[in-house]
Protein backbone atom coordinates (compact mmCIF):
# COMPACT_ATOMS: atom_id res chain seq x y z
CA UNK A 1 0.00 0.00 0.00
CA UNK A 2 2.70 2.28 0.86
CA UNK A 3 4.55 2.10 -2.13
CA UNK A 4 1.35 1.91 -4.17
CA UNK A 5 0.70 5.53 -2.48
CA UNK A 6 4.41 6.36 -3.19
CA UNK A 7 4.53 5.86 -6.79
CA UNK A 8 1.51 8.34 -7.30
CA UNK A 9 2.79 11.04 -4.90
CA UNK A 10 5.93 10.44 -7.13
CA UNK A 11 4.27 11.45 -10.46
CA UNK A 12 5.43 15.06 -12.18
CA UNK A 13 3.29 17.99 -12.33
CA UNK A 14 2.45 17.65 -16.17
CA UNK A 15 0.75 13.92 -14.95
CA UNK A 16 -1.11 15.33 -12.31
CA UNK A 17 -2.06 18.18 -14.92
CA UNK A 18 -3.63 15.84 -17.41
CA UNK A 19 -5.36 13.46 -15.03
CA UNK A 20 -7.06 16.45 -13.64
CA UNK A 21 -7.75 17.38 -16.89
CA UNK A 22 -9.51 13.69 -17.68
CA UNK A 23 -11.43 13.94 -14.63
CA UNK A 24 -13.20 17.63 -15.13
CA UNK A 25 -13.87 16.19 -18.52
CA UNK A 26 -15.55 13.40 -17.42
CA UNK A 27 -17.48 15.16 -14.55
CA UNK A 28 -18.71 18.09 -17.01
CA UNK A 29 -19.58 14.86 -19.76
CA UNK A 30 -21.67 13.38 -16.71
CA UNK A 31 -23.53 16.71 -15.49
CA UNK A 32 -24.54 17.61 -18.99
CA UNK A 33 -25.47 14.53 -20.20
CA UNK A 34 -27.12 12.76 -17.15
CA UNK A 35 -27.86 15.36 -14.33
CA UNK A 36 -28.99 18.77 -16.09
CA UNK A 37 -29.86 16.43 -19.44
CA UNK A 38 -28.43 19.97 -21.57
CA UNK A 39 -27.23 17.45 -23.84
CA UNK A 40 -29.32 15.29 -25.93
CA UNK A 41 -28.52 11.46 -25.48
CA UNK A 42 -29.02 11.44 -29.52
CA UNK A 43 -26.44 13.71 -29.79
CA UNK A 44 -24.06 12.47 -27.49
CA UNK A 45 -24.30 9.71 -25.44
CA UNK A 46 -24.64 9.19 -21.44
CA UNK A 47 -21.71 7.45 -19.32
CA UNK A 48 -24.37 4.84 -18.60
CA UNK A 49 -24.98 4.07 -21.89
CA UNK A 50 -21.14 3.92 -22.97
CA UNK A 51 -21.07 1.31 -20.41
CA UNK A 52 -23.88 -0.58 -21.96
CA UNK A 53 -22.04 -0.61 -25.04
CA UNK A 54 -18.54 -1.65 -23.75
CA UNK A 55 -20.46 -4.32 -21.79
CA UNK A 56 -21.98 -5.36 -25.22
CA UNK A 57 -19.25 -5.55 -27.46
CA UNK A 58 -16.72 -7.23 -24.87
CA UNK A 59 -19.09 -9.97 -23.96
CA UNK A 60 -21.31 -10.46 -26.63
CA UNK A 61 -19.42 -8.46 -29.74
CA UNK A 62 -20.71 -6.34 -31.75
CA UNK A 63 -20.05 -5.85 -35.89
CA UNK A 64 -18.85 -9.39 -36.90
CA UNK A 65 -16.41 -9.40 -33.62
CA UNK A 66 -15.99 -9.01 -30.00
CA UNK A 67 -13.63 -5.55 -29.07
CA UNK A 68 -10.58 -7.69 -28.58
CA UNK A 69 -10.90 -9.23 -32.16
CA UNK A 70 -11.42 -5.82 -33.44
CA UNK A 71 -8.25 -3.75 -31.55
CA UNK A 72 -5.95 -6.58 -33.04
CA UNK A 73 -6.86 -6.58 -36.40
CA UNK A 74 -6.89 -2.77 -36.65
CA UNK A 75 -3.59 -2.83 -34.60
CA UNK A 76 -1.77 -5.49 -36.95
CA UNK A 77 -3.06 -3.29 -40.25
CA UNK A 78 -1.88 -0.19 -39.06
CA UNK A 79 1.47 -2.13 -37.78
CA UNK A 80 1.95 -3.34 -41.67
CA UNK A 81 1.31 -0.65 -43.40
CA UNK A 82 3.52 1.15 -40.83
CA UNK A 83 6.58 -0.56 -40.86
CA UNK A 84 6.63 -1.04 -44.62
CA UNK A 85 6.51 2.93 -44.54
CA UNK A 86 9.42 3.57 -42.51
CA UNK A 87 11.32 0.77 -44.14
CA UNK A 88 11.10 2.03 -47.95
CA UNK A 89 11.03 6.46 -46.67
CA UNK A 90 13.25 6.67 -44.04
CA UNK A 91 16.65 4.90 -46.06
CA UNK A 92 14.53 7.33 -49.70
CA UNK A 93 14.77 10.26 -47.15
CA UNK A 94 18.45 9.29 -46.23
CA UNK A 95 19.58 9.14 -49.90
CA UNK A 96 18.10 11.88 -50.86
CA UNK A 97 19.28 14.29 -48.08
CA UNK A 98 23.01 12.85 -48.97
CA UNK A 99 23.11 12.51 -52.43
CA UNK A 100 22.21 15.75 -54.36
CA UNK A 101 21.99 13.66 -57.77
CA UNK A 102 19.35 11.49 -55.98
CA UNK A 103 17.20 14.04 -55.07
CA UNK A 104 16.79 15.67 -58.41
CA UNK A 105 15.97 12.25 -59.67
CA UNK A 106 13.71 11.23 -57.12
CA UNK A 107 12.08 14.66 -55.76
CA UNK A 108 10.14 15.81 -58.68
CA UNK A 109 7.92 12.06 -58.35
CA UNK A 110 7.92 12.63 -54.40
CA UNK A 111 6.81 16.16 -54.98
CA UNK A 112 4.08 15.30 -57.34
CA UNK A 113 2.64 12.64 -55.61
CA UNK A 114 3.09 14.45 -51.83
CA UNK A 115 -0.26 16.28 -52.11
CA UNK A 116 -2.34 13.90 -52.99
CA UNK A 117 -4.20 13.02 -49.70
CA UNK A 118 -4.36 9.27 -48.66
CA UNK A 119 -7.80 8.85 -48.77
CA UNK A 120 -7.63 9.62 -52.56
CA UNK A 121 -5.77 6.05 -53.06
CA UNK A 122 -8.89 4.10 -51.72
CA UNK A 123 -10.66 4.02 -55.16
CA UNK A 124 -7.42 2.85 -56.49
CA UNK A 125 -6.37 0.38 -53.95
CA UNK A 126 -9.92 -1.12 -54.08
CA UNK A 127 -9.38 -1.56 -57.64
CA UNK A 128 -6.18 -2.90 -57.37
CA UNK A 129 -6.40 -5.27 -54.44
CA UNK A 130 -10.34 -5.64 -53.84
CA UNK A 131 -11.69 -4.91 -50.59
CA UNK A 132 -9.49 -7.08 -48.45
CA UNK A 133 -6.92 -5.89 -46.05
CA UNK A 134 -4.03 -5.84 -48.70
CA UNK A 135 -6.10 -2.33 -49.61
CA UNK A 136 -6.06 -0.65 -46.13
CA UNK A 137 -2.26 -1.64 -45.44
CA UNK A 138 -1.54 0.24 -49.06
CA UNK A 139 -3.17 2.97 -48.03
CA UNK A 140 -1.81 3.00 -44.55
CA UNK A 141 1.48 2.84 -46.34
CA UNK A 142 0.49 5.97 -48.61
CA UNK A 143 -0.25 8.29 -45.33
CA UNK A 144 2.48 6.99 -43.27
CA UNK A 145 5.44 7.01 -46.39
CA UNK A 146 5.11 10.93 -46.72
CA UNK A 147 5.84 12.12 -43.49
CA UNK A 148 9.08 9.25 -43.12
CA UNK A 149 10.49 10.62 -45.92
CA UNK A 150 10.19 13.84 -45.09
CA UNK A 151 11.76 14.07 -41.59
CA UNK A 152 14.72 11.78 -42.78
CA UNK A 153 15.40 13.91 -45.27
CA UNK A 154 15.31 17.27 -43.25
CA UNK A 155 17.31 15.17 -40.51
CA UNK A 156 20.64 14.26 -43.02
CA UNK A 157 20.53 17.89 -44.23
CA UNK A 158 20.49 19.13 -40.27
CA UNK A 159 23.54 17.28 -39.98
CA UNK A 160 26.21 20.16 -38.86
CA UNK A 161 28.40 20.60 -41.83
CA UNK A 162 31.94 19.87 -40.19
CA UNK A 163 30.63 16.76 -39.19
CA UNK A 164 29.49 15.73 -42.97
CA UNK A 165 33.37 17.43 -44.06
CA UNK A 166 35.58 15.08 -40.96
CA UNK A 167 33.72 12.24 -42.62
CA UNK A 168 34.56 12.77 -45.71
CA UNK A 169 38.56 13.42 -44.51
CA UNK A 170 38.45 10.39 -42.64
CA UNK A 171 37.04 8.19 -45.75
CA UNK A 172 34.09 7.32 -44.25
CA UNK A 173 31.88 5.53 -47.35
CA UNK A 174 29.47 2.96 -47.65
CA UNK A 175 27.27 1.40 -44.66
CA UNK A 176 29.65 2.76 -42.05
CA UNK A 177 29.03 6.59 -43.32
CA UNK A 178 25.16 5.32 -43.29
CA UNK A 179 25.14 3.84 -39.48
CA UNK A 180 28.26 6.07 -37.87
CA UNK A 181 27.12 9.38 -39.59
CA UNK A 182 23.97 9.59 -41.33
CA UNK A 183 21.49 7.99 -38.93
CA UNK A 184 22.69 8.98 -35.42
CA UNK A 185 22.79 12.28 -36.99
CA UNK A 186 19.60 12.47 -38.60
CA UNK A 187 17.65 10.41 -35.37
CA UNK A 188 15.63 13.23 -33.48
CA UNK A 189 14.28 14.67 -37.58
CA UNK A 190 14.01 10.61 -37.80
CA UNK A 191 11.94 9.84 -35.24
CA UNK A 192 9.54 12.78 -35.61
CA UNK A 193 8.75 11.25 -38.69
CA UNK A 194 7.85 8.13 -37.32
CA UNK A 195 5.22 10.08 -34.40
CA UNK A 196 3.60 11.70 -37.58
CA UNK A 197 3.73 8.68 -39.75
CA UNK A 198 2.59 6.50 -36.56
CA UNK A 199 -0.35 8.84 -36.37
CA UNK A 200 -1.01 9.23 -40.01
CA UNK A 201 -1.31 5.59 -39.65
CA UNK A 202 -4.43 5.69 -36.98
CA UNK A 203 -6.13 8.13 -38.87
CA UNK A 204 -5.97 6.55 -42.29
CA UNK A 205 -6.64 2.96 -41.16
CA UNK A 206 -10.19 4.18 -39.40
CA UNK A 207 -11.11 6.16 -42.72
CA UNK A 208 -10.38 2.89 -44.70
CA UNK A 209 -11.88 0.50 -42.40
CA UNK A 210 -15.33 2.49 -43.03
CA UNK A 211 -15.24 0.59 -46.61
CA UNK A 212 -15.52 -3.09 -46.70
CA UNK A 213 -13.90 -4.04 -44.16
CA UNK A 214 -15.68 -6.98 -41.60
CA UNK A 215 -13.40 -6.27 -38.53
CA UNK A 216 -11.73 -3.21 -37.02
CA UNK A 217 -12.35 -0.36 -35.01
CA UNK A 218 -13.22 1.51 -38.36
CA UNK A 219 -15.91 -1.16 -38.95
CA UNK A 220 -17.61 -0.47 -35.84
CA UNK A 221 -17.53 2.87 -36.60
CA UNK A 222 -19.15 2.73 -39.81
CA UNK A 223 -21.51 -0.07 -38.04
CA UNK A 224 -22.57 2.37 -35.18
CA UNK A 225 -23.44 5.06 -37.61
CA UNK A 226 -25.51 2.72 -39.51
CA UNK A 227 -27.30 1.56 -36.34
CA UNK A 228 -28.13 5.02 -34.49
CA UNK A 229 -25.66 4.47 -31.62
CA UNK A 230 -23.45 6.33 -30.46
CA UNK A 231 -22.50 5.09 -27.64
CA UNK A 232 -20.74 2.10 -29.42
CA UNK A 233 -19.73 5.34 -31.77
CA UNK A 234 -17.69 6.82 -28.63
CA UNK A 235 -16.50 3.35 -27.43
CA UNK A 236 -15.00 2.66 -30.56
CA UNK A 237 -13.37 6.32 -30.68
CA UNK A 238 -12.01 5.75 -27.30
CA UNK A 239 -10.41 2.67 -28.21
CA UNK A 240 -8.91 4.62 -31.32
CA UNK A 241 -7.39 7.14 -28.75
CA UNK A 242 -6.07 4.39 -26.64
CA UNK A 243 -4.46 2.38 -29.28
CA UNK A 244 -2.89 5.41 -30.75
CA UNK A 245 -1.63 6.60 -27.27
CA UNK A 246 -0.19 3.37 -26.46
CA UNK A 247 1.66 2.66 -29.87
CA UNK A 248 2.86 5.98 -29.52
CA UNK A 249 4.19 5.55 -25.94
CA UNK A 250 6.05 2.16 -26.92
CA UNK A 251 7.50 4.74 -29.62
CA UNK A 252 8.58 7.13 -27.19
CA UNK A 253 10.64 4.27 -25.35
CA UNK A 254 12.45 2.84 -28.04
CA UNK A 255 13.28 6.31 -29.07
CA UNK A 256 15.06 7.13 -25.66
CA UNK A 257 16.66 3.33 -26.15
CA UNK A 258 18.08 4.93 -29.48
CA UNK A 259 18.88 8.29 -28.66
CA UNK A 260 20.20 7.86 -24.77
CA UNK A 261 22.01 11.79 -24.51
CA UNK A 262 18.55 13.16 -25.35
CA UNK A 263 16.99 11.36 -22.27
CA UNK A 264 19.78 11.83 -20.27
CA UNK A 265 19.61 15.66 -20.95
CA UNK A 266 15.79 16.07 -20.42
CA UNK A 267 16.36 14.38 -17.01
CA UNK A 268 19.60 17.24 -15.90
Amino acid sequence: MASGIGRFAGLSRRTWLGLLTIGVALLAWWLLTSVTGWVSPARFPKPIEVQVALTQITTEGYGNGLLHQHIFHSLKLVLMGFAVAVLVGVPLGLLMGYSRKAESLINPAFLLLRPIPPLAWIPLAIVWLGLGDAAKILVIFVAAFVPSVINSYTGVRNIDTPVMEAAQMLGIKGSKLVFDVLIPGAFPMIFTGLRLSLQASWTTLVAAELIGALYGLGSILNQGSQDIYPAMILVAMVFVGICGAVTTAILGKIESRAMPWRRERSVA
